[in-house]
């Protein structure tokens, strides 16, 4: 006999998940609040100059949520290093960032000082929440996409959220940015003609931050867009799950994730 219904099942197992990435995020934040050190690029040849842009994938650039830190994709830099992408960097932005735009506009100086180091010419951008917010700004309004290649957005507040952690809703500028109706929210749905860039927006059906969780579906009619509906997990998961990590992948790859024929998602398995 079933004594709950499986939608309760799911949520108490995606909740479950939840505490424990959380905790495990806890332990590894600290690691993440100092930027990571920028290091010069091996030279192909041996002779000491910087590779060419065929040499190697092209760079990826991870940005974190609100009030997080690079410690965050600790797992997904793995997996990506283990696929050849050997040139992975994370941003941190201050938590004392009172604008999104700001936040943008330092995320634009580092792709330029990562391209004229590496050599290449496009970079891919992740972002977790508010990350992936940080980086659709840059590409959308700041020329960002005539370096960027693929962006793809974890758990993102395309429409804004009505999630209200405490009493945050009103007290920090980001999280008013974050909320329906913002004047950034309203910019980034403005016309956007011509833009470059190729977007992933990976979406949980169990994400309890994402208020609806379809806000976190980018529908926009001048962007070349994939949402993509992951089931099972919730939002502090999405930077972690292998599932994901995989379709990660495979879009900065260029190849189109797995999908559903009937509602073009995919899935992810839920963890017991």
């Amino acid at each position: 006999m079933e004594f709950f219904p499986t939608a309760f099942a799911d949520r108490m197992k995606a909740t479950a998940l939840e505490i424990a990435v959380l905790a495990g995020h806890l332990v590894l934040y600290p690691s993440g609040l100092v930027g990571e050190r920028r290091t010069a690029p091996s030279s192909a040849s041996g002779d000491g100059s910087p590779p060419g842009p065929g040499a190697a994938a092209r760079p990826v650039v991870l940005l974190h949520g609100f009030v997080d830190n690079r410690s965050v994709f600790v797992l997904l830099r793995r997996a990506l290093a283990r696929h050849g992408r050997d040139r992975v960097e994370s941003l941190n932005y201050s938590p004392l960032t009172c604008d999104l735009r700001t936040a943008a506009e330092l995320l634009g100086r580092r792709v330029t000082e990562l391209l004229d180091r590496t050599g290449h010419t496009e970079i891919d951008l992740v972002g977790h929440s508010l990350g992936g917010l940080i980086a659709r700004y840059y590409v959308q309004r700041l020329g960002g996409d005539a370096k960027v290649r693929t962006l793809v957005m974890l758990g993102t507040p395309h429409s804004g959220t009505a999630f209200a952690p405490l009493a945050l809703a009103d007290a920090h500028p980001l999280v008013r940015q974050m909320r329906p109706g913002s004047e950034v929210l309203r910019e980034l749905a403005g016309p956007a003609p011509g833009c470059r860039t190729r977007f992933v927006s990976f979406w949980s059906d169990l994400d309890q931050v994402m208020v609806p969780v379809e806000t976190a579906r980018l529908d926009h009619p001048d962007l070349t867009v994939q949402n993509v509906r992951v089931s099972g997990i919730g939002h502090l998961a999405l930077p972690v799950h292998p599932t994901v990590a995989t379709g990660i992948l495979r879009a900065l790859d260029d190849g189109a994730p797995a999908t559903d024929a009937r509602d073009g998602s995919t899935g992810a398995a839920s963890v017991a």
